[in-house]
């Protein structure tokens, strides 16, 4: 297959500046915060599957959050923690019904640990992007009342509802 000139540029580019393509095109949440750059190669923290809504979840973590995860320094969880909530619609894998895989991608949720900052809401800022074009979640920046309220059952768990999994 020949390229012209000008498809091989932009081919290059493509391949060359995965950043053209990447989050910095996707609008802060309403309190300003915005979608971490690298998120998607952080490592895993841990999983959940909520059967009550039918989705997985793949907990991970900045490199703050993953360090204090795996020495289990997180009764608080150390200021500069990121944790980030990648959230799947499940399905029964096609050749395999008894076990579930994911489906359709439905948000990505972060909760970024600072104390003073996010004083109001337990220490933690919160912010949502829904879908694969990962729109800002919420109206304004009130809407992260919602995100404290629900969290308020584990609130003596520092508002977290994660728990590390345990490595070998």
């Amino acid at each position: 297959m020949k390229f012209k000139p000008a498809a091989s540029i932009f081919l290059s580019l493509a391949i060359f500046s995965p950043s053209l393509f990447a989050e910095g095109s996707v609008k802060p949440a309403p309190n300003g915060i915005t979608l971490p750059e690298a998120y998607k190669d952080w490592r895993v923290i841990s999983i959940s599957h909520r059967t009550d809504n039918h989705s997985l979840r793949s907990i991970l973590g900045n490199d703050i959050a993953v360090k204090a995860a795996r020495s289990g320094n997180t009764h608080p969880w150390p200021r500069g923690s990121i944790l980030a909530k990648l959230v799947w619609k499940e399905k029964a894998k096609e050749h395999w019904p008894t076990a579930i895989a994911p489906d359709r991608f439905v948000h990505a949720e972060f909760m970024f640990k600072d104390s003073e900052k996010y004083r109001s809401t337990g220490g933690w800022g919160y912010a949502r992007w829904l879908g694969m074009d990962q729109k800002p979640y919420g109206k304004d920046s009130d809407f992260a009342q919602e995100c404290v309220t629900c969290h308020t059952p584990v609130k003596d768990n520092d508002w977290v509802f994660t728990t590390p999994a345990i490595m070998p």
